[in-house]
């Protein structure tokens, strides 16, 4: 029987807010932009980023940069910023000794996450990724997970669980794709949301307790 661990990414094997702090310190010192600016972007950037974003403060500051370039920039210095653990890869290549399929389903623009992905070595360590940019379409909605599975090479009929931080999204999401879940408590839990099946403090508690479903 095939062995299924999908992810979250952001807040789940990376840390996005330490990552989006350095990079916009980084971009904003590179342009010189004021505190008004830099603020801007810190609240509007908080819980998700995609070129949008950067034609807006062009728009509302009266930049002269095109916003392809902020963004790429934005992109690269996220890139080279953002941070996975050493042991959470440990753990997933544990993961994969084990016979397991490991699959990502994230939201947010396909090329800032696949960069993500790139620069911390996740992406080496997976078997498919499925970002929302890929189809305009987020977690919780079942059609996400579906193409992370797809790509991953197996069925959501396989032995599954889902792995994240986000109540709605992660574990909402997976259970309507008929997933077990584990849960990386933080923030508020919804009234009338099913209870996960595991709840943990941090994403090496679940990876250990996936490995012990293996033993």
């Amino acid at each position: 029987m095939h062995r299924l661990a999908l992810f979250d990414l952001d807040g789940t094997l990376v840390d996005r807010q330490a990552a989006v702090r350095d990079a916009l310190t980084a971009l904003c010192s590179a342009h010189g932009f004021d505190t008004a600016t830099e603020q801007w972007l810190r609240t509007e950037l908080a819980d998700r980023a995609n070129p949008d974003n950067f034609a807006r403060l062009r728009d509302v500051f009266g930049l002269t940069v095109p916003a392809a370039d902020l963004w790429q920039e934005y992109v690269d210095l996220m890139a080279s910023t953002v941070t996975c653990r050493p042991e959470v890869l440990e753990g997933l290549a544990r993961l994969r000794a084990a016979a397991w399929t490991i699959g990502i389903v994230t939201n947010g623009a396909s090329d800032i996450q696949r960069a993500k992905l790139t620069a911390t070595g996740l992406a080496d360590l997976v078997d498919g990724v499925a970002v929302s940019g890929d189809l305009e379409i987020r977690k919780p909605d079942l059609r996400l997970f579906a193409l992370a599975v797809s790509r991953c090479g197996v069925s959501l009929a396989a032995d599954g669980w889902m792995v994240g931080d986000n109540p709605t999204g992660d574990i909402g999401g997976g259970h309507q794709a008929g997933l077990r879940t584990i849960w990386l408590r933080g923030r508020p839990w919804p009234d009338g949301l099913p209870a996960a099946h595991h709840v943990v403090d941090d994403v090496d508690d679940a990876i250990t307790i996936l490995l012990t479903e293996t033993e």
